[in-house]
């Protein structure tokens, strides 16, 4: 089946948790959703949406919730990247769960997209010790990939897709140790 954009969504639509700093980014991850899931219809969301948990259940039951009603069935997660990002604990646990592979959960496809906000957007090379640190070790060994915001849904299409292949061709490094709590400063290293 084709899209009226030319994209191939019987072969390449997949199921896409995204991972983000609620607080700062959420218009950023509103507009990534209504992009590629409502209007070009190249994923399946998996993404916890606002109001679906009740913010004052506990930390543990908040985890199980997100593990077992969206992280388990996604195969591939995105973690949009912005300027603070990187100290945030879910996004940590987040990370760590979908690359996980246990009898319950498939191990997800992982890539990492720098938003407008993050400094380094736009430049050719981004400081490693600014984007979160499981995803940055997983791209030293390959198994994730970060790319600059774009809303070309073809090229993010493949970016999916490809994190999609990856994720049984490479091991994942899951060895960072997990945040306890939310960081502070201005870089985790």
């Amino acid at each position: 089946m084709r899209s009226q954009y030319g994209l191939n969504q019987m072969n390449n639509r997949h199921k896409v948790f995204v991972s983000y700093h609620h607080d700062n980014d959420q218009v950023y991850r509103n507009q990534f959703e209504e992009l590629f899931s409502d209007i070009f219809d190249i994923m399946v969301s998996k993404s916890v949406q606002i109001g679906d948990l009740d913010p004052n259940l506990k930390t543990d039951t908040i985890r199980q919730k997100i593990r077992e009603g969206y992280l388990r069935d996604s195969t591939v997660t995105v973690v949009l990247i912005g300027a603070e990002t990187w100290k945030r604990k879910h996004v940590d646990w987040e990370i760590g769960v979908s690359i996980r592979q246990t009898e319950s959960n498939l191990r997800s496809g992982l890539i990492g997209i720098l938003l407008p906000t993050h400094p380094d957007y736009g430049r050719d090379k981004y400081n490693p010790y600014i984007i979160p640190p499981r995803l940055y070790y997983n791209v030293k060994y390959k198994f994730a990939k970060v790319y600059d915001w774009n809303t070309n849904p073809k090229l993010l299409q493949s970016w999916i897709h490809e994190a999609f292949d990856r994720r049984n061709k490479i091991i994942p490094d899951n060895s960072y140790p997990s945040f306890a709590n939310n960081r502070s400063g201005e870089r985790w290293q």
